[in-house]
């Protein structure tokens, strides 16, 4: 059985360091720029340097997210900043952008290249196409379910890595590619600027009688009409390992440091309970889902995993 990786996001130098106290093996963190995380507090080079410095000494990993789809006026900048990242020294970059993945494999080949979810990885084919042009690791589309990635892993090189958020927000359209707030407020999601509509407060107008809100409720705090479930895969870690995942990643660059070490310390128990004993991980079940429940109001779902969104 594969030991999976835990890997939890970081916002700042302080949520990094939580992360890697609460039993995180890989951190993934966004710096000033090209990270789709536009309002994060994110990291300056100094403090990328100290986070990473911190990270392995405790033998925990970073990777460092450049997974904007970059526009002409984005490449320069772009080849700079890969080589400030070639002395920074993280131990992968997260790229979804094809034009940005061939100038990290000029300028800095040493750092593993990670395929992000943005790419929308949906079946096996891509997979291979990112291995023989270098990568190390690719991200599942939120959209397979863990059938799916089962195949893909039947079908690709063995030392290839499988990634796949298992905890946090859901996007809308196919792994956040989403226009919704380019639309409504001519902010780009795919430039790290979205301003997540999906979670704003909406109410529904029939077309023939405008001013006239339907009475849809949801809760007290207003009907999201778009707003998914947050995905909450913890009580399905035999399946996730059954399925060939290497890497079990966390949601959240925009989260909290107590949000962090909660999903962090909760995920790290479960893992290590199931690689201990299935016995003892099912008998705790009850524990995981009452821990990760304290850190969010929102209900949970198993998204595409076990085929229907429920």
């Amino acid at each position: 059985m594969r030991k999976p990786e835990l890997l939890v996001p970081a916002s700042s130098l302080e949520v990094l360091k939580i992360a890697v106290i609460f039993g995180a093996d890989a951190v993934y963190i966004g710096g000033e720029a090209f990270g789709l995380r536009a309002k994060a507090k994110n990291f300056t080079r100094e403090e990328m340097k100290e986070g990473i410095a911190f990270a392995h000494s405790h033998q925990v990993k970073v990777y460092v997210t450049v997974n904007i789809l970059a526009h002409n006026r984005d490449l320069d900048g772009v080849r700079a900043y890969l080589k400030e990242l070639k002395t920074t020294r993280p131990d992968g970059l997260i790229i979804a952008d094809p034009g940005i993945f061939m100038l990290a494999k000029e300028i800095c080949p040493e750092l593993e290249r990670h395929i992000s979810t943005q790419a929308n990885n949906t079946n096996y084919e891509t997979y291979r196409f990112w291995y023989q042009m270098g990568a190390k690791r690719v991200v599942t589309a939120r959209e397979l379910s863990l059938e799916e990635i089962r195949q893909i892993r039947a079908h690709i090189p063995e030392d290839m890595e499988i990634e796949t958020f298992v905890h946090g927000a859901m996007c809308i359209s196919y792994s956040g590619r989403c226009l919704l707030s380019n639309y409504l407020v001519g902010r780009d999601a795919n430039q790290g600027a979205c301003t997540h509509p999906c979670r704003w407060k909406y109410s529904l107008v029939e077309e023939t009688r405008p001013g006239e809100y339907m009475p849809v409720y949801e809760n007290e705090r207003g009907t999201y009409i778009f707003n998914s479930k947050d995905l909450c895969m913890i009580e399905h870690m035999d399946d996730l390992l059954d399925a060939g995942v290497d890497s079990l990643k966390i949601e959240g660059r925009m989260k909290t440091a107590l949000y962090v070490a909660t999903v962090a310390r909760t995920y790290r128990k479960a893992i290590d309970d199931y690689l201990e004993s299935a016995k003892k991980y099912h008998e705790n079940l009850p524990w995981y889902r009452e821990q990760i429940s304290n850190c969010t109001y929102r209900q949970f779902t198993t998204g595409f995993f076990l085929w229907k969104t429920r």
